[in-house]
């Protein structure tokens, strides 16, 4: 138990180290470092003085150099270690909803409406689309619902489009859970552009496939469309205009060992099938 608080007053102390200008690199990499060891770190970094206003100076502080490949490692780092406190509080069930609720996600958008693709700017990207991947990763539908009202759905598809192999990882997994909440099952398909949007760039990710060989990309990407089928309107569609990929060897030497989505690809194409 003794050793147990002793760690806590390390964390409390790191907080106070966060308020000095002069301690706060030093005490935004130790508190990183404890994000994934303490449960209730969230709650403690969401609730202490100062400290959400010191995050979001951090990342704002990266803002002038979205446009430049002139960012220095030190900047970059402590922008990093700030978006993965955020994410630390964005994923945990006793601050999600505050979290979303006062929009701090915005803040982080400028990283994924960026056309820069110098490597800083990248890291940055690839740890905000990991920040709203863990915030939906059981599926809340409060963060999924929050995600579609604030548009994020044609960023994520333009990282779909362009983005390294890594952020389009995280970018099909976002997708694929915003179409598993029912909300944005129905807020993609009751548009006929929406839907659009979204099966070309899926089709993007098809085509993709023979080349890179990537077993998750082909995963999700499968599961996306079942997800689609499940709307009748966008099933009827599907029927008549599906990818002829699906029934390429390709795709299905890549699943090969994917029980599962082979079996998800199966009931796909029989879902799709003439006689139902």
């Amino acid at each position: 138990m003794n050793q147990n608080n002793t760690q806590y007053e390390k964390i409390f102390q790191n907080i106070l180290e966060l308020l000095d200008p002069a301690s706060r690199e030093q005490a935004l990499a130790e508190l990183n470092k404890k994000k994934d060891s303490y449960e209730d770190l969230a709650p403690i970094l969401w609730n202490s003085f100062g400290v959400m206003t010191i995050l979001l100076q951090e990342i704002v502080s990266i803002y002038p150099f979205l446009l430049s490949p002139n960012i220095t490692s030190q900047l970059l780092n402590r922008a990093g270690c700030a978006i993965n406190l955020l994410q630390c509080i964005a994923s945990h069930n006793d601050t999600r909803g505050l979290f979303l609720r006062t929009h701090i996600l915005y803040f982080l958008y400028p990283f994924l409406k960026t056309n820069n693709r110098n490597r800083s700017i990248e890291y940055l990207r690839k740890a905000t689309l990991f920040l709203i991947s863990s915030m939906i990763k059981n599926d809340n539908k409060d963060a999924i619902e929050f995600l579609i009202s604030s548009e994020i759905i044609p960023l994520i598809l333009r990282i779909l489009e362009v983005g390294s192999d890594a952020e389009k990882n995280f970018a099909i997994i976002i997708i694929y859970k915003i179409l598993c909440c029912d909300s944005g099952l129905i807020y993609i398909c009751q548009s006929i552009n929406r839907f659009r949007a979204v099966e070309i760039t899926l089709k993007l990710v098809l085509d993709s496939l023979p080349t890179t060989q990537s077993l998750p990309m082909a995963k999700y990407v499968i599961r996306c469309y079942a997800r689609l089928a499940e709307n009748p309107k966008i099933r009827e569609i599907l029927s008549k205009y599906l990818p002829g990929i699906f029934n390429d060897m390709t795709i299905l030497h890549i699943i090969k060992d994917d029980n599962n989505t082979k079996r998800c690809l199966s009931n796909l194409l029989i879902m799709l099938s003439p006689t139902q």
